[in-house]
């Protein structure tokens, strides 16, 4: 089993990962209060401004104040970029 370190001594079983995003859309916002709300978060970024959402194949959402793409470059995945051809 692969883990990999999600911030200030955390660490998350990679192969668990559904999904890392960026905090600042809407949508994920939603999902953030909705997991809020029933208990599903797990704040792991000891105070520091949330730079990722990972969410879990459990249900749960965790924030981390690592940047996704530092998380996804541990994970090995190369994340897309946003330029257009």
């Amino acid at each position: 089993m692969k883990f990999i370190n999600i911030g200030y001594g955390n660490i998350v079983a990679a192969d668990r990962i559904i999904l890392i995003a960026g905090p600042d859309s809407s949508p994920v916002k939603r999902l953030i209060q909705d997991a809020r709300e029933n208990g599903m978060v797990l704040d792991v970024s000891c105070g520091r401004k949330t730079r990722a959402v990972i969410v879990s194949d459990s249900g749960h959402v965790i924030l981390s104040a690592l940047k996704s793409e530092t998380l996804a470059a541990k994970l090995g995945a190369e994340p897309e970029t946003d330029e257009q051809e």
